[in-house]
């Protein structure tokens, strides 16, 4: 029997704005052809397929959560119809399925049963804060969630400036979106008043800022209204 494939689906990261702009019609062609969806979070997931316009009632979808709760029994299951043959969309709660995602453990299972991935073109709230910094593109690494507690958040600020320093390499990493108002007033509390930083918020939204200043410039000019905003950080040289 043949096996399906799983195409990992890029969402939208903004809640605003025209769909077209984040979602090639190709890439809607391929959504409105699957009935087979596995999704970080089922109200989002749902929401997303009303707005591509599937062309039949979401209800007759077959849908499937995977996300951090999922246990590696439970992903081992939700393969079963992709090796039966049904095509399967993997769709995050925003951006891109697989990178700083649960996604990445599906299409892990799906190499190892010879199962073709296909990536679809999309928004990276990574990538597009990278691409608007002006901080080095050739070398970077994300570094995910950075500690809570303060001395522990400060030794991995130092450890980030030190390889953007020493290494040329451009640290990206992000928050809570409730936190960033602290992360912000720590990286400039801890890093060097030359050292460059990238706050970019709303990435993709009406309301998108992406700003790349010194630690000293930040300090005299740190900014009131990032509460709540999705944000992505980057120390660079």
């Amino acid at each position: 029997m043949e096996k399906g494939t799983l195409y990992m689906v890029p969402c939208p990261i903004a809640d605003d704005g025209d769909m077209a702009r984040v979602l090639p019609e190709y890439n809607a062609d391929i959504v409105r052809s699957i009935n087979y969806f596995v999704v970080e979070n089922l109200r989002t997931g749902r929401r997303f397929l009303s707005r591509v316009g599937m062309g039949r009632p979401i209800d007759t979808l077959k849908m499937a959560e995977l996300n951090e709760h999922t246990t590696p029994a439970e992903v081992e299951t939700l393969i079963a119809p992709i090796l039966a043959g049904e095509n399967c969309a993997m769709i995050s709660e925003a951006g891109c399925p697989g990178v700083a995602d649960p996604g990445a453990a599906l299409a892990a299972l799906c190499h190892r049963h010879g199962v073709r991935v296909v990536p679809l073109v999309g928004p990276s709230s990574i990538l597009l804060a990278l691409m608007a910094s002006g901080m080095n593109g050739q070398s970077f690494a994300f570094n995910g969630y950075l500690p809570v507690k303060p001395p522990e958040r400060q030794r991995a600020l130092r450890t980030l400036e030190r390889r953007a320093r020493t290494e040329h390499q451009s640290q990206i990493f992000i928050e809570a979106p409730y936190r960033n108002r602290q992360l912000l007033e720590a990286i400039v509390a801890t890093c060097a008043p030359d050292t460059r930083i990238t706050v970019a918020v709303d990435i993709t939204a009406e309301s998108e800022q992406i700003v790349t200043r010194s630690v000293a410039e930040w300090r005299r000019a740190m900014p009131d209204d990032l509460h709540k905003r999705p944000a992505i950080f980057i120390i660079g040289e």
